[in-house]
Protein backbone atom coordinates (compact mmCIF):
# COMPACT_ATOMS: atom_id res chain seq x y z
CA UNK A 1 0.00 0.00 0.00
CA UNK A 2 1.11 3.60 -0.44
CA UNK A 3 0.81 6.41 2.16
CA UNK A 4 1.03 10.27 1.37
CA UNK A 5 2.37 12.24 4.19
CA UNK A 6 4.35 9.52 5.46
CA UNK A 7 6.79 11.43 7.38
CA UNK A 8 4.38 13.34 9.32
CA UNK A 9 3.27 12.46 12.95
CA UNK A 10 -0.03 10.75 11.75
CA UNK A 11 2.09 9.07 8.24
CA UNK A 12 5.02 7.97 10.27
CA UNK A 13 2.76 6.29 13.16
CA UNK A 14 0.36 4.70 10.18
CA UNK A 15 3.28 3.32 8.62
CA UNK A 16 5.16 1.73 11.61
CA UNK A 17 1.57 0.25 13.05
CA UNK A 18 1.25 -1.32 9.08
CA UNK A 19 4.86 -2.72 9.24
CA UNK A 20 4.10 -4.29 12.65
CA UNK A 21 1.35 -6.15 11.22
CA UNK A 22 3.13 -7.58 8.31
CA UNK A 23 2.15 -4.76 5.63
CA UNK A 24 4.07 -4.30 3.11
CA UNK A 25 4.49 -0.15 2.82
CA UNK A 26 5.56 2.44 0.26
CA UNK A 27 6.42 5.78 1.27
CA UNK A 28 5.72 8.53 -1.17
CA UNK A 29 7.78 11.80 0.40
CA UNK A 30 9.45 14.73 -1.39
CA UNK A 31 12.44 14.56 1.09
CA UNK A 32 13.34 11.08 1.20
CA UNK A 33 15.98 11.84 4.05
CA UNK A 34 13.05 12.58 6.31
CA UNK A 35 12.03 8.51 5.77
CA UNK A 36 15.11 7.16 6.82
CA UNK A 37 14.17 5.56 9.64
CA UNK A 38 10.83 4.33 8.12
CA UNK A 39 13.28 2.65 5.72
CA UNK A 40 15.14 1.25 8.14
CA UNK A 41 12.12 -0.37 9.66
CA UNK A 42 11.01 -2.10 6.13
CA UNK A 43 9.53 0.84 4.38
CA UNK A 44 10.07 1.41 0.58
CA UNK A 45 10.21 4.62 -0.66
CA UNK A 46 9.72 6.66 -3.38
CA UNK A 47 10.08 10.64 -4.30
CA UNK A 48 7.16 12.16 -5.44
CA UNK A 49 4.98 15.26 -5.27
CA UNK A 50 1.02 15.13 -5.55
CA UNK A 51 1.84 18.26 -8.09
CA UNK A 52 3.64 16.15 -10.51
CA UNK A 53 1.53 13.15 -12.67
CA UNK A 54 4.31 11.54 -13.52
CA UNK A 55 5.33 10.52 -9.59
CA UNK A 56 2.32 9.68 -8.95
CA UNK A 57 2.04 7.14 -11.67
CA UNK A 58 5.12 5.89 -10.32
CA UNK A 59 4.46 5.58 -7.17
CA UNK A 60 1.04 3.95 -7.92
CA UNK A 61 2.46 0.56 -9.68
CA UNK A 62 0.80 -2.36 -8.21
CA UNK A 63 -0.24 -0.12 -5.13
CA UNK A 64 -4.07 -1.74 -4.07
CA UNK A 65 -4.97 0.51 -0.98
CA UNK A 66 -3.92 4.17 -0.65
CA UNK A 67 -3.86 5.89 2.52
CA UNK A 68 -3.39 10.02 2.16
CA UNK A 69 -2.48 11.80 4.82
CA UNK A 70 -0.97 14.60 3.48
CA UNK A 71 -2.22 18.22 4.54
CA UNK A 72 -0.73 21.34 4.60
CA UNK A 73 -2.36 23.81 6.86
CA UNK A 74 0.62 25.06 7.64
CA UNK A 75 1.46 25.55 3.84
CA UNK A 76 2.33 28.82 1.44
CA UNK A 77 3.73 29.22 -1.61
CA UNK A 78 3.66 25.93 -3.73
CA UNK A 79 2.74 24.37 -0.98
CA UNK A 80 -0.60 25.97 0.22
CA UNK A 81 -3.63 24.70 1.02
CA UNK A 82 -5.23 24.92 -2.39
CA UNK A 83 -2.37 23.53 -4.47
CA UNK A 84 -1.14 20.45 -1.86
CA UNK A 85 -5.10 19.61 -0.10
CA UNK A 86 -7.31 20.24 -2.70
CA UNK A 87 -5.54 19.82 -6.39
CA UNK A 88 -3.13 18.03 -5.21
CA UNK A 89 -5.24 15.33 -3.73
CA UNK A 90 -7.55 15.41 -6.22
CA UNK A 91 -4.84 14.51 -8.71
CA UNK A 92 -3.94 11.65 -6.40
CA UNK A 93 -7.97 10.04 -6.47
CA UNK A 94 -7.27 10.76 -10.30
CA UNK A 95 -4.36 8.67 -10.30
CA UNK A 96 -5.52 6.25 -8.01
CA UNK A 97 -8.39 5.53 -10.34
CA UNK A 98 -6.23 4.80 -13.43
CA UNK A 99 -3.94 2.68 -11.65
CA UNK A 100 -6.95 0.30 -10.00
CA UNK A 101 -6.54 1.22 -6.58
CA UNK A 102 -8.98 -1.11 -4.87
CA UNK A 103 -9.12 1.28 -1.66
CA UNK A 104 -8.22 4.73 -0.72
CA UNK A 105 -8.44 6.25 2.48
CA UNK A 106 -8.77 9.53 3.32
CA UNK A 107 -7.41 11.85 6.23
CA UNK A 108 -9.96 14.89 6.50
CA UNK A 109 -10.70 16.97 9.59
CA UNK A 110 -13.64 16.87 11.99
CA UNK A 111 -15.76 19.65 11.41
CA UNK A 112 -14.86 19.66 7.59
CA UNK A 113 -17.24 21.85 5.52
CA UNK A 114 -17.83 23.75 2.00
CA UNK A 115 -18.96 26.62 4.47
CA UNK A 116 -16.22 26.91 7.21
CA UNK A 117 -14.72 29.91 7.89
CA UNK A 118 -11.63 28.60 7.45
CA UNK A 119 -10.18 27.70 3.64
CA UNK A 120 -8.04 24.00 5.14
CA UNK A 121 -11.42 22.54 6.38
CA UNK A 122 -13.35 24.12 3.40
CA UNK A 123 -10.38 21.90 0.57
CA UNK A 124 -10.94 19.11 3.26
CA UNK A 125 -14.85 18.70 2.24
CA UNK A 126 -14.05 19.44 -1.75
CA UNK A 127 -12.14 16.75 -1.69
CA UNK A 128 -14.34 14.40 0.30
CA UNK A 129 -16.77 14.91 -1.91
CA UNK A 130 -14.58 14.48 -5.13
CA UNK A 131 -13.08 10.90 -3.32
CA UNK A 132 -16.67 10.09 -3.19
CA UNK A 133 -18.45 10.93 -6.76
CA UNK A 134 -15.04 9.02 -8.38
CA UNK A 135 -16.35 5.88 -7.37
CA UNK A 136 -13.47 4.65 -5.88
CA UNK A 137 -14.22 2.17 -2.87
CA UNK A 138 -13.14 4.50 -0.40
CA UNK A 139 -12.91 5.30 3.50
CA UNK A 140 -12.75 8.73 5.28
CA UNK A 141 -11.71 9.78 8.43
CA UNK A 142 -12.40 12.72 10.08
CA UNK A 143 -9.79 13.44 13.37
CA UNK A 144 -9.98 15.93 16.27
CA UNK A 145 -7.02 18.32 16.51
CA UNK A 146 -3.84 15.88 17.30
CA UNK A 147 -3.08 16.15 20.65
CA UNK A 148 1.05 16.48 19.69
CA UNK A 149 0.37 19.47 18.08
CA UNK A 150 -2.87 21.55 19.34
CA UNK A 151 -1.96 20.53 23.09
CA UNK A 152 1.58 19.92 23.04
CA UNK A 153 3.20 21.96 21.07
CA UNK A 154 1.06 25.02 21.27
CA UNK A 155 0.49 24.82 24.84
CA UNK A 156 2.30 22.06 27.13
CA UNK A 157 5.86 22.45 25.48
CA UNK A 158 5.33 25.75 26.68
CA UNK A 159 4.63 25.27 30.07
CA UNK A 160 7.11 22.13 30.75
CA UNK A 161 9.69 24.71 29.50
CA UNK A 162 8.97 27.38 31.77
CA UNK A 163 7.70 29.77 29.03
CA UNK A 164 4.38 31.62 28.93
CA UNK A 165 1.52 30.52 27.05
CA UNK A 166 -0.43 33.17 25.02
CA UNK A 167 -3.68 32.42 23.86
CA UNK A 168 -6.73 34.44 22.67
CA UNK A 169 -9.51 34.59 24.64
CA UNK A 170 -10.64 33.21 27.96
CA UNK A 171 -9.30 29.99 27.37
CA UNK A 172 -12.56 28.38 28.89
CA UNK A 173 -14.34 26.79 25.88
CA UNK A 174 -14.29 23.08 25.47
CA UNK A 175 -12.54 21.11 22.75
CA UNK A 176 -11.93 17.73 21.73
CA UNK A 177 -8.29 16.66 21.24
CA UNK A 178 -6.91 13.07 19.93
CA UNK A 179 -3.68 10.95 20.26
CA UNK A 180 -2.54 10.37 16.48
CA UNK A 181 -1.69 7.09 17.51
CA UNK A 182 -5.47 6.41 18.18
CA UNK A 183 -6.27 7.70 14.45
CA UNK A 184 -3.70 5.19 13.61
CA UNK A 185 -5.34 2.86 14.75
CA UNK A 186 -8.37 3.76 13.20
CA UNK A 187 -6.71 4.03 9.97
CA UNK A 188 -4.96 0.53 10.12
CA UNK A 189 -8.28 -1.48 10.85
CA UNK A 190 -9.90 0.35 8.04
CA UNK A 191 -7.19 -1.10 5.63
CA UNK A 192 -8.19 -4.67 6.91
CA UNK A 193 -11.98 -4.32 7.11
CA UNK A 194 -14.31 -4.23 4.06
CA UNK A 195 -16.81 -3.19 6.59
CA UNK A 196 -15.36 0.26 6.79
CA UNK A 197 -15.91 1.07 2.99
CA UNK A 198 -17.91 3.55 2.06
CA UNK A 199 -17.76 4.62 6.12
CA UNK A 200 -16.94 8.49 7.05
CA UNK A 201 -15.24 7.85 10.77
CA UNK A 202 -15.10 11.01 13.33
CA UNK A 203 -12.69 10.26 16.00
CA UNK A 204 -11.79 12.65 18.89
CA UNK A 205 -10.20 11.96 22.51
CA UNK A 206 -12.21 10.86 25.55
CA UNK A 207 -12.34 14.51 26.79
CA UNK A 208 -13.18 17.81 25.88
CA UNK A 209 -10.89 20.44 27.80
CA UNK A 210 -10.14 23.57 27.78
CA UNK A 211 -7.00 25.21 26.27
CA UNK A 212 -6.59 26.27 31.00
CA UNK A 213 -7.44 22.59 31.61
CA UNK A 214 -4.13 21.48 29.06
CA UNK A 215 -2.01 23.68 30.76
CA UNK A 216 -2.81 22.33 34.10
CA UNK A 217 -2.56 18.79 33.06
CA UNK A 218 0.95 19.45 31.90
CA UNK A 219 2.15 21.75 34.62
CA UNK A 220 0.93 19.16 37.12
CA UNK A 221 3.19 16.43 35.25
CA UNK A 222 6.17 18.45 34.71
CA UNK A 223 6.03 20.35 38.21
CA UNK A 224 6.46 23.42 36.51
CA UNK A 225 4.02 26.57 36.75
CA UNK A 226 1.45 27.23 33.97
CA UNK A 227 2.31 31.05 32.82
CA UNK A 228 -0.78 32.73 30.71
CA UNK A 229 -1.57 35.27 28.90
CA UNK A 230 -5.12 35.42 27.78
CA UNK A 231 -5.88 38.17 24.76
CA UNK A 232 -8.78 39.80 23.45
CA UNK A 233 -10.35 37.90 20.70
CA UNK A 234 -10.46 41.04 18.89
CA UNK A 235 -6.76 41.60 19.14
CA UNK A 236 -6.42 38.09 17.57
CA UNK A 237 -8.76 38.59 14.86
CA UNK A 238 -6.32 41.59 13.81
CA UNK A 239 -3.06 39.49 14.09
CA UNK A 240 -4.90 36.78 11.64
CA UNK A 241 -5.47 39.40 9.03
CA UNK A 242 -2.34 41.07 9.75
CA UNK A 243 -0.50 37.85 9.22
CA UNK A 244 -2.35 36.74 5.94
CA UNK A 245 -0.05 39.38 4.62
CA UNK A 246 3.31 37.58 5.01
CA UNK A 247 2.35 33.79 5.59
CA UNK A 248 -0.75 32.47 4.89
CA UNK A 249 -0.43 29.08 7.18
CA UNK A 250 0.49 31.47 10.22
CA UNK A 251 -2.80 33.09 9.64
CA UNK A 252 -4.36 30.03 9.02
CA UNK A 253 -3.12 28.87 12.54
CA UNK A 254 -4.77 31.79 14.08
CA UNK A 255 -7.80 32.07 13.15
CA UNK A 256 -8.26 28.27 14.04
CA UNK A 257 -7.12 29.69 17.91
CA UNK A 258 -9.46 32.16 17.71
CA UNK A 259 -12.52 29.76 16.26
CA UNK A 260 -12.01 27.56 19.39
CA UNK A 261 -11.96 30.18 21.51
CA UNK A 262 -15.52 31.09 20.01
CA UNK A 263 -17.41 28.11 18.70
CA UNK A 264 -18.82 24.82 19.72
CA UNK A 265 -15.46 22.59 19.19
CA UNK A 266 -16.29 19.48 21.78
CA UNK A 267 -16.92 15.72 20.40
CA UNK A 268 -19.23 13.41 21.79
CA UNK A 269 -17.41 9.81 21.22
CA UNK A 270 -20.36 7.90 22.31
CA UNK A 271 -21.35 6.66 18.64
CA UNK A 272 -17.40 5.91 17.93
CA UNK A 273 -16.82 3.25 20.95
CA UNK A 274 -20.29 2.08 20.54
CA UNK A 275 -19.30 0.98 16.28
CA UNK A 276 -15.69 0.22 16.84
CA UNK A 277 -14.00 -1.38 19.68
CA UNK A 278 -10.85 0.93 20.15
CA UNK A 279 -9.59 2.14 23.49
CA UNK A 280 -9.10 6.20 23.31
CA UNK A 281 -5.88 8.06 24.89
CA UNK A 282 -6.76 10.54 27.90
CA UNK A 283 -4.52 13.38 27.19
CA UNK A 284 -3.27 13.12 30.79
CA UNK A 285 -2.18 9.48 30.43
CA UNK A 286 -0.52 10.94 26.68
CA UNK A 287 1.36 13.27 28.43
CA UNK A 288 2.80 11.08 31.46
CA UNK A 289 3.57 8.35 28.63
CA UNK A 290 5.77 11.43 26.58
CA UNK A 291 7.45 12.68 29.59
CA UNK A 292 8.77 9.34 30.58
CA UNK A 293 9.72 8.61 26.96
CA UNK A 294 10.63 12.01 25.41
CA UNK A 295 12.11 10.50 22.04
Amino acid sequence: MLVTGGTGTLGTLVTRRLLDTGHRVRIMTRNQMKADDLKKRGASIVKGDLRDVESLEFALRGVSTVISATHSMLGKGDAAVEIVDDEGVRSLIDESKKAGVEHFIFVSVLQAALDHPIDFWQAKARVERYLRDSGLSHTIVRPAGFMEMHAYVLIGKLVESGKRVVMFGSGNNPRNFVAAGDVAKMIVAATDDPRMRGEVVEIGGPENLTANQVAEIFARISGKKARMTHLPIAVGKVAAVAASKLHPGVSRVIRSAVLAETTDQTFDVSELVARYPIKLTRLEDWAARKKQSPA
